[in-house]
């Protein structure tokens, strides 16, 4: 399908120019180690934002009808908390380890195609890789630059009940009498299913990684902060070698901050080691809604510069709110959303805290993603990031990026934008697998549709109303 753009040219605020897939470097100066503050959002850069004219048709008239319907269903679901409840009992009940046959959605086949036909397709890519292709594929005839594909495999720690619990992988521990230290199956099995989602992706798609799926020898290393076994170290060099010449990138996700630590270590190992000249191939996740990110950034753009690499800076607001301790997360929803914007923004002026800063310390190379459903914070980035390309101001590269499945209209607003020269580049992403491995997955999503009660309201509301023009596009069209 062909995505309808708007019939009127659009404002500098909000065409894009985006050089991404290979963007200019940046100083890579010495700077010093030390706190970081961020810089306040711009009121100009949100105001122009409001006030940038729509586009003449609504962003979901590119969804075909049959989506369309379908995310109706889900969000009515979804939007209303009397239906929602069960749904998520439902969701946690099934996604429980030693299910029966009546329970196990591998099996029963009835309760396999009333999820595969509902849920699964809203926010799963496929089962198989024929379906993934498909999907993919699909993503990309409706306008999107390309897919982030994830393995649906993960170990996530329980703040409240210190409890681990493994979401398409065993927490239980190999016997290293029956397992020599240089070879843990776990670690093999998600090589193996990794590379296998690399196979699915084409030039410019995004593989995102969960690494905690490589099972418990490996989360026990990044619950200690330390660097994982040397096969897991093996095979990620492996997976990003093969992304590389694939023409893809790698997008390491956070998860629960009892592994972060770990996480980052080596995911800031693997950044130094792949990501030379500009050119981002390895992110690392920086949640905002977590109070210590401005820290945690503040060293990376350090050792970025210090080491002579490119930092992958991938910001999302942050999504284990209900499994991670609250004291560590912003302690309202707008704090977060200030934190987010802050570092979006300060990252396309090249200028957080003292990084960039007149007499301050020299910005780094950096390269931006930006995943975020808030309409606010995308559109307000698109715009800055316009602006200071066009004034020949220093910026970043920078790419936008939504759940395949949800926030729709903010997806296909922003493809609305897109001017000649590409820009900006949107991409969905989606996870793969069986049913029985993506159930979790399709809980997290309920979870988060929970959480976000004002914007599920909203996407709600624009699904109805896009039927409600199609119905009535229909019924004029017919008389």
């Amino acid at each position: 399908m062909v995505v309808l753009h708007s019939s009127k040219a659009a404002s500098p605020a909000t065409l894009g120019a985006f050089a991404y897939r290979r963007g200019p470097g940046a100083s890579r100066n010495t700077i010093g180690k030390g706190p970081l503050t961020v810089r306040s959002v711009s009121t100009s850069v949100l105001t122009e934002v409001k006030s940038a004219p729509n586009a003449t048709l609504a962003p979901l008239s590119a969804l075909p009808t049959g989506v369309l319907l379908r995310s109706l269903l889900v969000a009515t679901i979804t939007s209303k908390p009397y239906l929602l409840r069960p749904s998520l009992s439902i969701l946690s009940l099934l996604s429980k380890s030693n299910r029966g046959w009546l329970l196990n959605v591998d099996r029963n086949i009835i309760l396999h195609s009333i999820l595969k036909w509902t849920f699964y397709k809203q926010f799963c890519a496929g089962e198989t890789g024929a379906e993934s292709r498909a999907t993919v594929q699909h993503l990309k005839d409706m306008g999107f630059q390309g897919t982030i594909l994830t393995y649906a495999k993960e170990i996530v720690f329980d703040h409240s009940t210190h409890t681990q619990q493994g979401l398409g992988v065993t927490t239980e521990q190999v016997d290293q009498d029956n397992a020599t230290e240089k070879h843990c199956p776990h670690i093999e099995a998600w090589r193996t299913g990794t590379l296998k989602t690399i196979d699915l992706l084409g030039e410019e798609d995004y593989l995102a990684m969960k690494l905690t799926g490589a099972g418990p020898t490996v989360a026990k290393a990044f619950a200690a902060g330390q660097m994982p076994p040397q096969q897991m170290i093996d095979a990620l060099e492996e997976i990003c070698e093969k992304c590389k010449v694939k023409g893809a990138r790698v997008l390491v996700d956070a998860e629960s901050q009892h592994f972060q630590r770990g996480i980052q270590r080596v995911t800031l190992e693997v950044m130094r080691q792949f990501n030379r000249d500009g050119y981002a191939l390895v992110y690392n996740t920086y949640q905002a809604y977590l109070k210590s990110i401005p820290t945690t950034l503040a060293h990376h753009l350090a050792a970025a510069s210090d080491d002579g690499f490119t930092l992958g800076l991938k910001l999302v607001r942050g999504a284990y709110i209900a499994s991670d301790d609250r004291s560590l997360i912003h302690d309202t929803k707008q704090d977060t959303d200030e934190a987010y914007n802050s570092i979006a923004q300060g990252a396309l002026r090249k200028e957080i805290g003292e990084f960039g800063a007149k007499n301050g310390r020299p910005f780094p190379s950096v390269n931006l993603f930006l995943a975020s459903h808030n309409k606010a914070s995308v559109l307000a980035a698109h715009s800055l990031h316009q602006q200071r390309t066009m004034e020949k101001l220093p910026t970043v590269p920078v790419g936008f990026a939504q759940l395949h499945g949800m926030s729709d209209d903010v997806s296909f607003g922003l493809l609305q934008l897109k001017g000649p020269g590409g820009s900006p580049q949107v991409y969905k992403c989606s996870t793969w697998g069986g049913m029985g491995e993506c159930l979790a997955y399709l809980l997290r999503r309920a979870i988060e549709n929970r959480d976000a009660v004002s914007r599920t309201q909203d996407e709600f509301q624009a699904l109805k109303r896009e039927v409600g023009r199609r119905l009535k596009a229909f019924v004029t069209f017919s008389t």
